[in-house]
């Protein structure tokens, strides 16, 4: 199995300035790239591949000789991701969605590299990537610290790392992301039991067994203090020392908010996978949802792809189950003796005029939910 293992490094001063560098010369060979396909077609017709563009590398590594200074497999890369984004594209026009075609990358707009196979080496609170750890005769005979990367090995490494990816953030915190192949995990313990989730703005997830976890809403929360850093930031000038720190207290308020949602979800879908067997989610169409305007902002807030994304890949590594169901009438319909009621959004409470059940709208939906779950896996 694959897994991706994530960890905050600490560059130098100098390991920070080539890995800019770096990024800026990955940026300048992602929008040559875009512009070399986007002229063959519209002056020749010709759609350029993959391979095409990769050989283009070396010859542009000798009009462009610091383009050397970033390894061969990064550059690579920077083409793969250039082919992949014209791949999504005509895919989407074929499926008749907005198409979106690729865009060229601004300054500063492109925050993260890839090393593929090599030029890379990990050891106990060190890393070394090739052309950013390489130093010079002068610098290695003054210390050898500076041809690697203090790197927090918060948790172990274990299993044989394919690649490894070195990502910006806009706070100026760097993070290595390793992707490593594993044996899998040992099953956990199965319970014996099956779970609908009902996923909603009021309470954040409804157990069909009643349980409830509020909605922790922590962009709502941290709204203000959002709304303070950017009117900071709109009265900077542009261009000026002010305005770059207020520009990072605005990123700092976002990763805080993007942080605790993580924090949570993954605390919530761990407990949801080792408490049940099976778990039945909702096949939400959210992408439709968020174009209500009235709603958009908590739906995004409160993350529910996010946590069914992460039940998922935790549920499989554990040898469990996730199920999605088809969410049509899961809230309409009596969970009690199977008769539509209809109700609007605003009805909080199913009252049943045919079998009188009446219990909490969320309540009764998860309890459908399960039941769609378990129908699910019957047919498997």
């Amino acid at each position: 199995m694959l897994k991706v293992l994530r960890y905050r490094i600490y560059p130098t001063k100098s390991q920070r300035t080539k890995m800019d560098d770096a990024l800026e010369l990955c940026r300048w060979t992602y929008n040559e790239v875009i512009a070399i396909r986007m002229n063959a077609y519209e002056q020749e017709s010709k759609s350029l591949s993959y391979y095409d563009t990769k050989k283009l590398l070396p010859g542009w590594k000798e009009e462009k000789p610091e383009l050397k200074q970033v390894h061969s497999q990064v550059l690579q890369e920077v083409v793969k991701r250039v082919d992949l984004a014209y791949q999504a594209f005509f895919r989407r026009v074929k499926a008749g969605e907005n198409p979106g075609y690729p865009r060229f990358k601004g300054y500063g707009r492109y925050d993260s590299f890839t090393y593929t196979q090599s030029g890379f080496s990990l050891k106990p609170g060190k890393l070394w990537l090739s052309k950013i750890g390489d130093a010079t005769i002068a610098s290695m005979a003054a210390s050898t610290k500076s041809r690697h990367i203090k790197i927090k090995l918060h948790r172990a490494v274990d299993g044989e790392i394919q690649r490894l990816n070195i990502r910006r953030m806009p706070t100026g915190k760097w993070f290595v992301s390793f992707l490593v192949e594993v044996e899998p995990d040992e099953p956990l313990p199965k319970t014996g039991l099956s779970i609908g989730v009902d996923v909603g703005l009021k309470s954040f997830i409804t157990l069909s067994n009643g349980e409830q976890v509020d909605n922790p809403r922590f962009f709502v929360h941290e709204e203000n203090a959002l709304a303070k850093a950017q009117r900071k930031l709109s009265n900077a000038e542009k261009g000026t020392p002010e305005r770059a720190r207020a520009l990072k207290v605005v990123h700092r308020v976002h990763e805080r908010i993007t942080n605790k949602r993580d924090d949570f979800v993954q605390k919530l879908s761990i407990s949801l996978v080792k408490s049940y067997d099976l778990i039945a989610f909702e096949d939400l169409n959210i992408k439709g949802m968020v174009k209500n305007h009235c709603l958009a902002k908590h739906i995004t807030d409160a993350a529910w792809n996010k946590l069914i994304t992460t039940t998922s890949y935790k549920a499989e590594w554990a040898g469990k189950r996730v199920e999605l169901v088809n969410p049509n009438g899961t809230s309409q319909i009596c969970s009690g003796c199977g008769q539509v009621v209809q109700k609007d959004l605003s009805e909080r409470v199913h009252r049943c005029s045919f079998c009188g059940l009446t219990l909490d709208r969320d309540h009764n939906a998860a309890i459908n939910i399960l039941r769609l779950g378990l129908q699910s896996v019957a047919k498997a």
